[in-house]
C-alpha cells in the first residue's frame, strides 16, 4: 500500500516531532507500529514535556497528519500517537486463530492489538470472568460477540465447555445454532430465557451445594442484555445478578453486550460484577466514563466498526476485533461436526455433571427421553 511507504512514514513522523517542536515540547518518534486499522507512533518524551501538553494537541496533530482524528494511548510504559488508516482491512477470525495453534481452557480471542499481536481474553482470570461488551448501534459488538464464542468452541472440547446463548433480537446468535457445544437451541423469547436462567442457576446451586468441581465450564451470552432485562422482568434480572456474583467459583461465565450501558438499562448489582468490558464506539465522555467503569478510555474517539478498547484490571487496550464472515462461520461448524441438541430437558433432576465413566459431557435430555452425549 503506497500510503505505508517506508517514505511516508518517516514523513508522518517528521510532521509530529516538528509540530511539538513548535510547540517547545520535547519529544521523537522512537518506533513506528502497523496495524490493519492503525498506524501508532511511539514517543519518547524529553525531561519535564508533559503528557498533557501534548494531549491538548490531538487536534493539531490531526490537521498535520491530515486524518480525521488521532488518538493518544499509554501502555506498556510508552506513549504513543495512534493515526488511522485511509482505508482499514477487516481482521479475520481464521487468519487470527492461524497464528495460535494453542491457547489455554476457556481463553477467547478478541482481535488484533494497536501493537500488532493476537489479543485474547482469559475467561478464568480473576480480573476477567464476567464481561460486559458496551457501545453504539453499528460499533461491532454482535459481531466481536460471535467471535468470541466461535474460538471458545474451536480451542474448547464439548466435554469441558457449554454454551448458552440468548438473542432478544432474533438476529445475532441465528448463525450459531449450529454450533455442537450448546446445551439449548438459541432462545429467542423471555419466556424461554427465564426457563433456560433458571435452570443454569440451579445447576451453579447445586455444584455450590455439592462442592462439585466447575466443570464444564458454562458461558452464557446474550446479545443486547439490557432488551432481555426489560422483557424478562425481575425473575431475568435476578437470575443474572446471581450468576454475576455467584458463578466464577462454579464456573460459569456472563458474555452480555448492550448500547445501553446506564444503570437505567443495565442494574449497578449486576454491571458491578462484569469486571470486564469491552468497550466500542460512543457518543460522548460521559458515555464513554459510564460504559468502561474508568476515566480514561477515549472510547468516544473510537472509529466504529470493530475499533474497541479493553479495560482489564484497570489497564486499557485498545484493539480491532475479529470478524467472521458467514463463509467462515460455515467452515467452523462444519468443522466442528455440527450436532443439535434439544431442550428444555424433560427431567430437571439431571444436571450437565461429567459422567465418571465417560469423557464426554450429558446434555439436557432429547425429545425421546434418552442422553444424548458431546464428542
Amino acid at each position: 500500500m503506497e500510503s505505508l511507504s517506508r517514505e511516508w512514514l518517516d514523513y508522518q513522523a517528521d510532521r509530529i516531532e516538528a509540530l511539538l517542536a513548535a510547540h517547545r515540547l520535547e519529544a521523537l518518534v522512537t518506533g513506528v507500529q502497523v496495524s490493519p486499522r492503525w498506524v501508532r507512533f511511539v514517543l519518547e518524551l524529553g525531561l519535564g514535556t508533559r503528557i498533557s501538553s501534548i494531549q491538548n494537541l490531538v487536534e493539531e496533530l490531526a490537521l498535520a497528519l491530515e486524518a480525521p482524528g488521532v488518538r493518544l494511548t499509554r501502555g506498556r510504559g510508552v506513549l504513543a500517537i495512534e493515526v488511522p488508516l485511509p482505508d482499514p482491512r477487516p481482521v479475520r477470525l481464521l487468519a487470527l486463530l492461524e497464528e495460535i495453534p494453542v491457547l489455554p481452557p476457556v481463553t477467547a480471542v478478541l482481535g488484533l492489538s494497536t501493537e500488532g499481536d493476537v489479543f485474547t481474553l482469559p475467561l478464568m482470570a480473576p480480573e476477567v470472568t464476567h464481561v460486559l461488551i458496551a457501545g453504539a448501534t453499528g460499533c461491532g459488538k454482535t459481531e466481536l460477540l460471535r467471535s468470541l464464542i466461535l474460538s471458545l468452541a474451536l480451542y474448547n472440547r464439548q466435554a469441558h465447555l457449554q454454551i448458552a446463548l440468548i438473542d432478544p433480537k432474533r438476529r445475532g446468535f441465528t448463525p450459531l445454532g449450529g454450533l455442537p457445544h450448546l446445551i439449548a437451541p438459541v432462545v429467542t423469547t423471555p419466556e424461554e430465557a427465564r426457563d433456560l436462567l433458571e435452570y443454569i442457576v440451579e445447576e451453579m446451586e447445586r455444584r455450590d451445594r455439592e462442592n462439585a468441581p466447575a466443570t464444564p465450564r458454562i458461558i452464557i451470552a446474550i446479545d443486547e442484555v439490557s432488551d432481555l432485562l426489560i422483557t424478562g422482568g425481575k425473575e431475568v434480572e435476578q437470575a443474572l445478578i446471581r450468576l454475576a456474583q455467584r458463578g466464577r467459583e462454579a464456573g460459569f461465565h456472563l458474555l452480555c453486550s448492550t448500547q445501553r450501558p446506564s444503570a437505567g438499562a443495565v442494574p449497578g448489582a449486576l454491571k458491578a460484577n462484569l469486571p470486564a468490558r469491552l468497550v466500542g464506539k460512543v457518543a460522548s465522555g460521559q458515555e464513554a466514563l459510564t460504559a468502561a467503569g474508568l476515566p480514561g478510555s477515549n472510547a468516544e474517539q473510537l472509529r466504529g466498526s470493530g475499533d474497541f478498547v479493553a479495560i482489564i484490571g484497570g489497564q486499557f487496550t485498545r484493539f480491532q476485533a475479529a470478524y467472521t464472515g458467514p463463509t467462515d462461520i460455515r467452515h467452523i461448524l462444519t468443522g466442528l461436526a455440527v450436532s443439535t441438541p434439544s431442550w428444555p430437558p424433560e427431567d430437571k433432576s439431571h444436571s450437565l455433571a461429567l459422567d465418571p465413566d465417560e469423557e464426554s459431557l450429558y446434555l439436557p435430555y432429547d425429545d425421546r427421553g434418552g442422553m444424548s452425549d458431546g464428542d
